[in-house]
């Protein structure tokens, strides 16, 4: 019952395309398992020697748990490993019901040869790639655990801010035009606004007094702002954008807070913005950073009825 519920609520293309996308990763992964490395390790042996290697000493039912494997299956794994004098196993001294497994001399040199050809085969994998390609690869390996493990704390202090690299602005378009067609319904108009804005940074922003910031999360782009000349005076905060799967990190007021510090250094007298009151989250984010609603109106545009609203704050100069 709850597997047709949750078929009801997921679209089926999306459904199919996961699967397709588990039978390709499986055949090509399957490379890795431990026959196809010269070893008589299968897969689940490999991982018990990673684990045992990397994190020492374990007692067997946390090994248990923390790998997902049978407990029979485990303890015959664990019989054939102390048999050869790979592992050694011994009670616990805190609970003497408790069995604890640990490597010994033998089982670390078994896997020290398991995982110097895990590697050399990743190698011979990633090798006929470009490191612009491998690197893409790596960030949306971690999207998808970030998005399929629901258990991680996410870390703030993982968000780094960084200028655009080649290829970020066409990103800011692209994720500004699906989310908020996704979130609000906007139609293409805006991903239109959004185009000239970042064409008109790109052919006449002044580095010394417009600036632009990716907030990156693992190795992923999660946001983006922009800080553009609007007189002598006055800055304008444009294009602020958090990725869902980035919320809660403090994004938002980490790019607004650089946006901040660069105007006022740069010389503005003040920040000035224009947003819409449906994105209630970036207002909440433009109030704790002392920004003042200053205006706002009602209009028509990407589709929608909105009520557009200028927010201002001005800025003391930097010391």
């Amino acid at each position: 019952m709850a597997t047709s519920m949750a078929e009801g609520l997921v679209e089926a293309q999306h459904i199919d395309a996961v699967r397709a996308f588990n039978r390709r990763y499986t055949r090509l992964i399957g490379v890795l398992q431990g026959e196809m490395l010269g070893t008589e390790f299968s897969l689940t042996e490999g991982r018990i020697l990673f684990e045992l290697a990397n994190f020492g000493a374990a007692e067997v039912v946390d090994l248990r748990f923390g790998l997902d494997v049978d407990a029979g299956y485990l303890s015959r794994i664990l019989a054939r490993f102390e048999e050869r004098g790979l592992v050694a196993r011994r009670r616990s001294d805190a609970d003497g019901r408790r069995q604890v497994v640990e490597l010994t001399d033998a089982g670390r040199a078994a896997f020290a040869v398991l995982n110097q050809r895990t590697q050399e085969q990743i190698g011979q994998l990633l090798a006929p790639h470009s490191p612009v390609v491998r690197t893409r690869l790596v960030g949306a390996m971690r999207a998808i655990e970030q998005i399929l493990d629901t258990d991680t704390e996410p870390d703030p202090a993982g968000v780094v801010l960084r200028e655009p690299r080649p290829g970020d602005h066409g990103w800011v378009i692209q994720r500004n035009a699906e989310l908020y067609a996704e979130e609000y319904g906007w139609d293409g108009d805006y991903e239109n606004l959004v185009a000239r804005i970042v064409a008109d940074w790109l052919n006449s922003h002044d580095p010394q007094r417009e600036r632009a910031w990716i907030a990156e999360y693992e190795g992923v782009p999660v946001g983006c702002v922009y800080c553009m000349r609007e007189d002598d005076a006055t800055a304008r905060l444009r294009l602020l954008l958090v990725e869902p799967s980035a919320r809660g990190l403090g994004v938002g007021s980490a790019l607004v807070d650089e946006c901040l510090r660069f105007a006022a250094a740069a010389g503005y007298r003040e920040l000035v913005l224009w947003t819409n009151d449906v994105l209630t989250s970036a207002r909440h984010i433009y109030e704790r950073a002392g920004f003042e609603l200053v205006e706002s109106n009602p209009h028509h545009s990407f589709g929608a009825d909105l009520v557009g609203q200028t927010w201002r704050k001005e800025l003391r100069p930097a010391r």
